[in-house]
């Protein structure tokens, strides 16, 4: 009888619908360091102010909306500088934006790739999710800078809050929120193109739904601040205002909330994205 150690070709039956392949993806996890590296290079290679355009982008954003929504529209800061405010609500929103837009394209980017050699295809969106990382530290840092200004001018409506070991746990659940929910749509964009269309829509209808240019107290008491309830966004970023300013609020229920809703979506994300990556390329 046969020996199956003589064999250098198994064939298996098709995985079920909830073998995620958790340690395939460990097997390929210098992939995920590589092809995020890529992205950051690729990004900027040929670009004159390279990666300074970190912290350009924030620091315009920040100014047009001082202008905008605090000068002219006059919407309350909770007592907090405006700078202070626009940048602690951008820096985890940018990241949100740039993970869930890349990741929503993974099928669409990464055809060739796919079409020509094997991996694990959950590892593309990883990666994205991890190269973004990067820009998001950097960003933190202008907000850390920021911050330091004000407090070194003696400025009493800015106090770190006791819940300052929150801000790694709070990172997390934006990794993972926004690669849930770009997997998501990257598996119905394979075969419903219209989703493609809606990315750049949707991001920005979500941005005006999150507390990134007010704060929930503003919206808290009309009737349609209770909508805010159902966007696992705003608590994480009501959050990171307050363990840096100690404005604001800390709902310890909608981070239970948010968190949850990141697993159940980041799962039923994996689910459908596996289910998808068998035959995506007849489709894509």
């Amino acid at each position: 009888m046969s020996n199956p150690s003589d064999y250098t070709t198994v064939i298996k039956p098709n995985a079920g619908l909830f073998n995620l392949k958790m340690r395939e993806v460990w097997a390929y996890r210098d992939l995920v360091f590589i092809l995020a590296r890529r992205d950051i290079v690729a990004t900027y290679k040929q670009t004159i102010l390279g990666p300074l355009w970190f912290l350009i982008s924030p620091v315009l954003t920040v100014i047009v909306y001082m202008f905008v929504f605090g000068s002219i529209a006059g919407i309350s800061t909770d007592g907090m500088p405006q700078a202070v405010f626009y940048l602690g609500g951008i820096t985890l929103w940018n990241y949100f934006s740039s993970c869930f837009t890349a990741t929503a394209n993974t099928f669409t980017t990464n055809a060739q790739i796919f079409g020509k050699v094997y991996f694990p295809r959950i590892v593309a969106p990883m990666a994205n999710v991890l190269s973004n990382m990067v820009k998001l530290f950097i960003q933190m840092l202008l907000f850390i800078g920021v911050l330091a200004y004000y407090l070194l001018q003696d400025n009493s409506a800015i106090t770190l809050a006791n819940e300052i070991y929150l801000l790694p746990v709070l990172i997390l659940m934006m990794a993972g929120l926004s690669l849930g929910v770009g997997i998501v749509i990257s598996s119905l964009t394979t075969k419903y193109r219209d989703f493609k269309n809606f990315i750049g829509f949707g991001v920005s209808l979500l941005m005006y739904a999150s507390p990134v240019i007010y704060p929930i107290s503003a919206v808290k008491d009309q009737g349609y601040g209770a909508l805010l309830a159902y966007n696992p966004i705003a608590p994480i970023i009501e959050t990171f205002r307050y363990i840096f300013t100690g404005q604001g609020c800390l709902d310890w229920n909608g981070l239970l909330v948010s968190g949850l809703a990141t697993i159940c979506i980041l799962l039923f994300g994996l689910i459908l994205f596996n289910r998808v990556e068998r035959t995506f390329m007849d489709t894509v």
